[in-house]
Order: C-alpha cells, then structure tokens, then sequence
C-alpha cells in the first residue's frame, strides 16, 4: 500500500533541493538563469533551450543565445526575474555580474528559502492526506484489516515526520549557507 510513497516524497524532496539551488544568488552559477521562463517562435521554455549559459568567473555569468535576435527579449526577461540581476547586453551576449550580498539581501533570501520550505512540507502533508485516503478506502473495501490499517497509518505518519526533518535540516543548512559572509 505504500510502496510508491519513498518515491513520492523524493520527488518533492528533489523539487525543493532545486528550488534551493536556484538560491546561489552570491556566486555565478547557470542554474541562477537556466530555468527563466523564455517566448520566443511561439513556444515557452526554460532560458537553456534558447541560449547557452557559461560561468566567466566566481562573479560573472555569459549568456549567449543560439539566435540573436532573441538577445534584447532574453535581457527583459532576465531583468523582470525575481533575482534582481542587472543584465549587460552588448548585442552579442549577455554578461550578468553577480553582486555581493548586502545582509538585508541575505535576510530575504533566508524568507524566500523558508517559504520554499514551508511550500515543500505542504507537498509532503498533501502526499500524506493522498495515501490516508488510499488506507481508509481499502478498509472500507475490506481488502486490508482494521489492525493493518491502523500499522500502514503509522508506518505513514513515522515516514512523513522523518521527511519533515529532512526538509528542516535542508532549510537550516541553506540558511547557514546564504547568512555565512
């Protein structure tokens, strides 16, 4: 009965890794950009089906898109994210450089990094109330006994805590990770 809830509660563990690894705001990374949504030839898409984003340094990220007519649409789109980068385009490319971090900056990553949290502990309560249901109607159907019921209930509860946990422990450590200088 709840063979599938590991694989269940990995992926929105891995869902809430990626959102935390959008958060590398202080240093360049291609993930910091890849995923802004682009329009362009009438489809919608992640910025690395349309462009090829490098790392020039520690501080610098280089976007250079495979059309470039697409070049002053990529800028915008870069500019209205909610990362707060200031795109140089010099017609050719897109060079992003990476400010440090002002500690205010910091703060609102670490609610942004808390809501992201508070978002995935939600994914993991839905997943719970999804297998609850699956429990209750087998009981119902009397395919599994009430006493296996009531062990697949704990069994379910054990696992879920174990998983908020995990995403607390996430949490804490990208909170060192953004407020460390």
């Amino acid at each position: 009965m709840l063979s599938n809830l590991k694989n269940d509660l990995l992926k929105a563990s891995e869902h809430l890794h990626n959102e935390f690894t959008k958060l590398q705001v202080w240093r360049a990374h291609p993930g910091l950009v890849e995923w802004i949504l682009v329009t362009a030839y009438g489809n919608t898409g992640p910025l690395k089906n349309f462009a090829s984003v490098s790392v020039m340094d520690s501080q610098t990220l280089s976007i250079q898109p495979w059309d470039r007519g697409l070049i002053r649409d990529i800028d915008k789109w870069i500019t209205d994210a909610w990362l707060w980068l200031n795109p140089q385009n010099n017609w050719e490319s897109i060079i992003i450089k990476i400010p440090l971090l002002t500690e205010e900056r910091r703060r609102d990553l670490v609610k942004y990094a808390k809501k992201l949290a508070e978002d995935g502990k939600i994914a993991v309560r839905n997943i719970r109330q999804d297998y609850l249901k699956k429990i209750k109607n087998a009981e119902l159907a009397k395919t599994i006994s009430e006493d296996i019921a009531k062990w697949n209930e704990k069994d379910l509860q054990k696992t879920i805590d174990d998983e908020i946990d995990a995403i607390e422990k996430m949490l804490k450590h990208k909170e060192e990770e953004i407020m460390k200088i």
